[in-house]
């Protein structure tokens, strides 16, 4: 029974992907593994730290708590993709000039992360900020620099907006 698998149909980064995948193989698993994505990472395994996250269906999630058979028919984005948006290239941009990616291991779900957020709410505040990233854990303790980074992307995002 372990050995089980199932195909699959998904878009992933605007891709068409069709795969045959264990049932218990998780998103983020597959995602590194079957399709080569390795931006999201590994980190707790148990939905914990945020290093996982990817965005099914507009939504961001915790990649380790999904199998990746529920991905079934999703739309996925990851951080691969982030820049091809305006907000997740401001992000990335930011958290370079701000030194807010120390190590990088929570740098993927960090971003996808505030960008959730900015696409919800263009002007947050600091604490917005810190609430909206509580989940995602920074063991360089970078996190000053990353809510300076998310607000340096949310003042440049305002300054292009129509």
């Amino acid at each position: 029974m372990d050995n089980q698998t199932l195909s699959i149909a998904c878009t992933i980064n605007d891709r068409a992907i069709r795969a045959t995948i264990p049932v218990r193989q998780s998103l983020v698993d597959f995602l590194r593994e079957g399709v080569g994505l390795t931006g999201s990472h590994v980190g707790c395994a148990h939905g914990v730290c945020g290093a996982c996250h990817v965005v099914v269906d507009g939504v961001v999630v915790r990649g380790c708590l999904i199998l990746a058979v529920q991905a079934d028919g999703a739309e996925i984005s990851t951080i691969e993709h982030a820049a091809t948006t305006s907000i997740g290239a401001a992000l990335q941009a930011a958290f370079f000039e701000r030194a807010a990616l120390q190590c990088g291991f929570c740098t993927s779900g960090m971003i996808l992360q505030a960008a959730e957020l900015l696409a919800q709410n263009p002007e947050p505040s600091r604490d917005e900020i810190r609430a909206a990233l509580s989940g995602n854990l920074c063991r360089c303790t970078g996190y000053h620099a990353i809510v300076d980074a998310v607000q340096m992307a949310s003042a440049r995002l305002s300054d292009i907006a129509p």
